[in-house]
C-alpha cells in the first residue's frame, strides 16, 4: 500500500506534501524503495532532509538496493538525515557512499594514513594544486564516514525498524573523536608531503609536528582548529647553520599551513593553528630544540605548561616530535607548584566565562558555565597538582584522566560518573550542531526545527527535553567543578614542593620537625597507620595529608591535631562519606585541621562523636541554628524517649553536638563571643529543660517546678567551662510531699546531666539560693518570697540582678521575677551602706579567691580590670538607677553597659574600655578552655603556652608577648574606670 500524505505527517515529516512528491521519485527506482526511505529517514535527525537528499541521489547513483534491515542503509540514511554539508559533498562525489556503506568499524591510524597517502601521491607532485584538491576530497571520505557510523549508532537507538545491539552514541564518542585525531594527523602528513614538494632544500632539515590541544588529546571535533607546534633541527649531514634551519622550516610550516587552510575550488579542512606556540602570534612559527628548552625552561608563564599537557608528537619527525615533549613534559609535572599557578588557572577559566558575549551565555556548550571548559580544566588542574607524585594520571584524554582520577580516589566514583555522563552528552550535543552544516560552533540552536533536529540527532524526542537535559547537564558541572576546582586542598598541595610529597622517612622527620611538629616520630607514625595498604582509603589519605599536615601545623598544637585527626580518621575509616567530604568539600579539610590542632576541647568531643565532623559541611559552623530549631529537637527527644529510658543518653548526646558545634564556629572565627555567650546560655536553657521533663515523668503526681537561672547563665553570658548557676522554684500547693518530690526531681535532673566520660558536665550549681550552702535546695514560692522580704542580704539583692527563667513552668518563674524586682531595682537605688556592703564583698574576693602564687595581674576573671571589676560595676549602676531607668533591667553584663551608655550613666570612653575588656577576657577564658580542655581564668606563664594560646586567638605564631601586652593594657584601663565608678576614686 502505498505510502499517503496522512501517513508521513505521522511518522514525522514538517513538511509531507513535499516528502509524498519524494516517496513517489524514488518508487520509480525499485518496488517499495520509497516507503522503505520514508520509514527510514522518519527516525533520522531531519526526516525531510534526508529524504529529499536521498531522492536526489537517485538520479546519480545506485540506491535500489536500500533496505531497512542493512545496517549500512541505516548508517547512510542517518548521514542524509543528520549533515546537510555532507549531503552536498556527497552529491557532488557520489561514488564515496561506498566508503559510507561500507566496512563501519573503526580504521586503524596506519590505514588511514596510508589511504591518504596513496590518494594525493606520496612524491613527485606534479601539479600540486590537484594533490590538494585531492587531499580535501579524501579527508572528507573519511570523515563521512566516521560521521555514518556515529550517526547511524543514534538511529539505531531510536528505531523500531533496525537491528538491535548497535552503540550508544554517547558511548562511542571517544572513539569517534579519537578516529578523528587520527584522520587529522594523516591529514597533516600527507599535507607535509605535498609542502616538501614545494620549498626548496626541505630535504636539509627535520620537521616535528606537534599535536596540542583536543588534537593532542585525540579526542577531536569534527571541525575545530587543529592546534599544532613546530619544532625543526638539521637532517641528518646537512651542513647548514641555525637561522638556515628556522628559515627552510618555516617556509616548511608555512606552506603547510596554507595547504591545509587555504581555500580551493574544493573548499577547505580546518584552520591549523600554532597560536599555543612560545609568545603565541608574536613569537617565531618555528624553534629549534634548543630554543625550545630555552624558552620553556626560563620564559614560560603558567598557562603555557597547562596547554602542553596534551602534546604528542603527530606528524613529521615523529622521533623529533618526542625529542621535544621528553624537554617539556617534567616541567608540565612541576607547573602546579610554580608562584600562583593554581589562582591564575583558576582567574584564566573565570576571564574566559566573562568573555562571552551577552547573547551567547545562555547557549555556549563548551565555554559556558557548567560547560565542556568546566569539566576540561577541572580534570586538568587535578591532573597538574597530583600527577607530580602519581604518574597514573599522566594522560591526555579528558575522559581517560578522569577516569584515572576516579579509579586512584582523587574524584569520588559519583562524582567522577556524573562528570562522564555529563561531559559525554556535550560534546555529543557540540557533534551534532556541528555535523548540521560542517560549521566550528559551540552554540545550541534557538529555532524550534534546528533543536527538534537537534534532539533527533543524540536520541531524544523534542526540542524541550534536549533543552532540560543539556541545562541539567551544566548544572551538574557547574556545581562539580565549583567544589572540585576551587578547592583550597588544591592550592596547599600545591603549594608543597614535587620532592616533598613522596619523601623517604628520614627526610619526612626533617619536614615535619620543619613545619613544627614537636614530636615527628610520632608523627610519622601517625603517617604510616593513616596510609598503610593499598585501599581506597589509604589512597585517599595519602593525597589529603601533604595538605592536611601543613594546615594542621598552622595551628597552636599540630601534635595534638595529627593525634586527633589520626583517631577521627580511624573511627570513620568505613564511613564513605568522611573521606570524600575532606577532598571535595571545599573548606572542610582545611576546617578540620585548624578545628583538630586549636582545641582539645573540640577533638575530645570528636572522638566522643566522631560523625559530628559533618557539622563543618555546609553550613552546619557558619550559621549557628536558632532556639526555634533547637527546641523542636529537644521537644521530640522528651517525646519519643520519655519512657524509655533513652532520653538523658540522646539529651546529653544534643548537647554534646551543639558543644562541639559552638566551639567549632568559634575556633573558625564564625561567631564573636558574645554569641557564643547567648548560644551557650540557650543550650543550657533547652538541656536544663528537657532534663526537668524527663526527671518530672519519674515523680507521680509533681509539683509545679521552675528553674531560675543565675550568674552568667542567667546574663546569656556563659563560657564553654561555665556551671549553670540555679535556685529551684515550686508552686505553692496543699501536697505536704512537695519539697521531698522538688529534691527527688532535682537530684534525677542532676543525675541526668551528669555526662560519663571525657563529655564536658553540665554542673548545676545552687550557692546562690537563700542561705547559700546552709539552706534547702529546693523552696515555694512563698518561702522564696518570705525569705527576701525578711531576711535578704545585699549580696544576694545583687545576685538577683542576673536571675530569669531557665527551664519549667514559665509562669510560675514571672510571679517569682515579680516578687524580686524591688529587691534588685529598689526604689531609692542603693543606700550608702548597702554600696559598702557591695565593696568590702568584693574585696574579700580579690584577696581570698585569687590563689597563692598566682599574679593577680594575669587573673582574667577576679584581677584587677578582669570580668568582675566590669560585672560588680555595672551591677552598681543598675542598682542605683534600675528603678528609674526600666531599660537598665536586663541580665547581661553588656547589655546593660550600652544602656549605661545611652543614658549617660557611663561616658562613651568609659564604656568602650570596660566593654574591651570583658570581651577579651571572655575571649581568654573560651580559648584555654578550647585549647586545653579545661577551663581557667588565669593567663599561662610559661611562653610557649601563652603563644599557643595567642594563636588560637587569632595572633600570629609566637604573638604571645602581643596577648600579653593587649590584656595588660585593656585591664589597666578597666581597672582605673572601676575604681572611679565602683570604688569611688578620683
Amino acid at each position: 500500500m502505498a505510502v499517503t500524505r496522512a501517513d508521513l505527517s505521522r511518522m514525522g515529516y514538517l513538511r509531507p506534501d513535499k516528502a509524498e512528491a519524494h516517496v513517489a521519485l524514488l518508487e520509480q527506482y525499485g518496488i517499495s524503495l520509497g516507503e522503505n526511505a520514508a520509514k527510514m529517514c522518519s527516525v533520522g535527525a531531519d526526516p525531510d532532509q534526508g529524504l529529499s537528499a536521498l531522492a536526489d541521489l537517485a538520479k546519480v547513483a545506485d540506491v535500489a538496493a536500500l533496505d531497512p534491515r542493512e545496517p549500512a542503509w541505516v548508517r547512510m540514511v542517518a548521514l542524509l538525515c543528520g549533515s546537510e554539508a555532507l549531503v552536498r559533498w556527497l552529491k557532488l562525489r557520489p561514488d564515496d557512499m561506498e566508503a559510507v556503506l561500507g566496512d563501519p568499524r573503526r580504521q586503524s591510524a596506519e590505514a588511514i594514513l596510508a589511504d591518504m597517502l596513496a590518494r594525493v601521491g606520496s612524491d613527485g607532485f606534479a601539479a600540486p594544486a590537484v594533490s590538494r584538491d585531492e587531499l580535501r576530497w579524501a579527508y572528507r571520505r573519511h570523515l563521512m564516514r566516521i560521521a555514518a557510523r556515529d550517526l547511524g549508532s543514534t538511529v539505531s537507538c531510536m528505531g523500531s525498524y533496525f537491528p538491535s545491539g548497535t552503540l550508544d552514541p554517547a558511548a562511542i564518542l571517544m572513539d569517534t573523536c579519537g578516529e578523528l585525531a587520527d584522520l587529522a594527523d594523516a591529514t597533516v602528513e600527507a599535507a607535509l608531503h605535498i609542502a616538501r614538494s614545494s620549498v626548496p632544500d626541505a630535504d636539509k632539515v627535520r620537521l616535528g609536528v606537534v599535536a596540542l590541544g583536543k588534537t593532542g588529546a585525540q579526542e577531536l571535533n569534527y571541525i575545530s582548529d587543529v592546534d599544532v607546534l613546530y619544532v625543526a633541527e638539521p637532517a641528518e649531514g646537512a651542513d647548514i647553520g641555525h637561522d638556515a634551519v628556522v628559515g627552510i622550516s618555516t617556509r616548511l610550516a608555512v606552506a603547510l599551513t596554507q595547504i591545509v587552510s587555504s581555500y580551493t575550488s574544493a573548499g577547505s579542512i580546518w584552520e591549523l593553528d600554532a597560536n599555543l606556540r612560545p609568545e603565541g602570534a608574536a613569537g617565531p612559527l618555528v624553534r629549534t630544540l634548543s630554543g625550545m628548552r630555552s624558552y620553556y625552561t626560563k620564559w614560560a608563564s603558567n598557562w603555557e605548561f597547562q596547554a602542553m599537557l596534551k602534546a604528542r608528537p603527530m606528524a613529521g619527525d615523529l622521533d623529533l616530535g618526542q625529542e621535544f615533549v621528553d624537554i617539556v613534559s617534567p616541567l608540565v609535572w612541576t607547573a602546579a607548584e610554580r608562584d600562583g599557578f593554581v589562582a591564575e588557572t583558576q582567574a584564566m577559566r573565570t576571564r574566559v566565562v566573562s568573555l562571552i558575549p551577552p547573547n551567547e551565555k545562555g547557549r555556549e556548550i563548551k565555554l559556558g558555565a557548567g560547560g565542556l571548559r568546566d569539566t576540561e580544566f577541572s580534570v586538568q588542574l587535578l591532573q597538574l597538582v597530583h600527577g607530580r607524585a602519581d604518574e597514573r594520571l599522566r594522560v591526555r584524554a579528558t575522559l581517560a584522566a578522569l577516569g584515572q582520577l576516579t579509579d586512584h580516589g582523587y574524584v569520588s566514583r559519583s562524582d567522577g560518573a556524573e562528570l562522564d555522563r555529563a561531559y559525554r552528552l556535550q560534546r555529543l550535543l557540540e557533534h551534532r550542531v556541528q555535523l548540521a552544516h560542517m560549521r566550528r560552533t559551540h552554540l545550541m540552536p534557538t529555532g524550534d526545527e534546528d533543536l527538534r533536529r537537534l534532539a533527533r540527532s543524540v536520541g531524544m524526542t523534542s526540542a524541550d527535553e534536549v533543552q532540560a537535559v543539556w541545562r541539567a547537564s551544566t548544572v551538574t558541572v557547574q556545581s562539580l567543578h565549583s567544589r572540585m576546582y576551587y578547592s583550597p586542598l588544591l592550592e596547599a598541595v600545591a603549594r608543597i614542593p614535587s620532592e616533598q610529597i613522596r619523601l623517604t622517612p628520614e627526610a619526612a622527620s626533617v619536614r615535619l620537625k620543619a613545619l613544627g611538629y614537636a614530636d615527628p616520630d610520632a608523627a610519622l607514625r601517625h603517617i604510616e597507620a593513616l596510609t598503610a595498604g593499598m585501599t581506597r582509603r589509604a589512597e585517599m589519605l595519602r593525597q589529603l595529608l601533604p595538605a592536611m599536615l601543613g594546615w594542621i601545623a598552622a595551628g597552636p598544637n599540630p601534635d595534638m591535631g595529627l593525634l586527633a585527626f589520626r583517631q577521627v580518621a580511624e573511627a570513620l575509616g568505613t564511613t564513605p562519606w568522611f573521606l570524600r567530604s575532606l577532598r571535595d568539600e571545599g573548606q572542610t579539610a582545611q576546617d578540620l585541621a585548624t578545628v583538630l590542632s586549636s582545641s582539645r576541647y573540640a577533638s575530645v568531643l570528636l572522638q566522643r562523636s566522631p560523625s559530628s565532623v559533618e557539622l563543618l559541611l555546609g553550613e552546619g559552623v557558619r550559621a549557628l541554628p536558632g532556639r526555634e530549631i533547637l527546641e523542636a529537637e529537644f521537644a521530640s527527644i522528651v517525646e519519643r524517649h520519655g519512657g524509655d529510658g533513652k532520653g538523658p543518653e540522646i539529651v546529653r548526646a544534643m548537647r554534646r553536638r551543639e558543644l562541639l558545634r559552638v566551639a567549632m564556629a568559634s575556633i573558625l572565627d564564625h561567631v564573636d563571643v558574645s554569641t557564643v555567650g547567648e548560644h551557650l546560655s540557650m543550650l543550657t536553657d533547652l538541656t536544663v529543660n528537657a532534663g526537668l521533663s524527663l526527671a518530672l515523668k519519674t515523680v507521680d503526681d509533681p509539683p509545679r517546678m521552675a528553674i531560675i537561672a543565675f550568674g552568667r547563665w542567667g546574663g546569656k553570658e556563659m563560657s564553654l567551662s561555665s556551671d549553670a548557676d540555679l535556685m529551684v522554684l515550686l508552686g505553692d500547693c496543699d501536697d505536704p510531699d512537695a519539697i521531698r518530690k522538688g529534691t527527688q526531681i532535682l537530684t534525677t535532673l542532676r543525675s541526668i546531666l551528669k555526662v560519663p566520660g571525657p563529655d564536658p558536665d553540665l554542673e548545676l550549681d545552687a550557692g546562690l539560693r537563700p542561705e547559700g550552702k546552709d539552706g534547702p535546695l529546693v523552696r515555694t514560692l512563698s518561702s522564696y518570697r518570705s525569705y527576701y522580704e525578711k531576711w535578704a542580704l545585699t549580696w544576694e539583692a545583687q545576685a538577683l540582678l542576673r536571675a530569669r527563667h531557665g527551664a519549667g513552668d514559665e509562669a510560675l518563674s514571672a510571679q517569682f521575677l515579680e516578687s524580686i524586682d524591688s529587691l534588685r531595682y529598689p526604689e531609692a537605688g542603693l543606700s550608702l551602706s548597702q554600696l559598702m556592703d557591695i565593696r568590702r564583698l568584693k574585696a574579700r574576693m580579690e584577696n581570698e579567691r585569687i590563689g597563692r602564687g598566682i599574679d593577680p595581674k594575669a587573673h582574667v576573671k577576679l584581677g584587677p580590670g578582669g570580668l568582675s571589676d566590669v560585672e560588680w560595676t555595672v551591677q552598681v549602676l543598675q542598682m542605683c538607677h534600675g528603678n528609674e531607668i526600666p531599660q537598665l533591667r536586663v541580665t547581661s553584663t553588656i547589655e546593660a553597659l550600652a544602656v549605661a551608655i545611652d543614658y549617660r550613666l557611663v561616658s562613651d570612653a568609659d564604656g568602650t574600655g570596660l566593654r574591651e575588656a570583658f570581651v577579651l577576657a571572655s575571649r581568654i577564658r573560651n580559648a584555654i578552655i578550647l585549647l586545653r580542655g579545661k577551663g581557667a581564668d588565669v593567663l599561662p606563664s610559661n611562653a610557649s603556652d601563652l603563644g599557643q594560646l595567642a594563636q588560637t586567638l587569632g595572633y600570629p605564631r609566637a604573638g604571645g608577648s602581643h596577648l600579653g601586652e593587649a590584656w595588660r593594657r585593656a585591664s589597666r584601663r578597666a581597672r582605673a574606670i572601676t575604681d572611679r565608678l565602683f570604688w569611688g576614686e578620683e
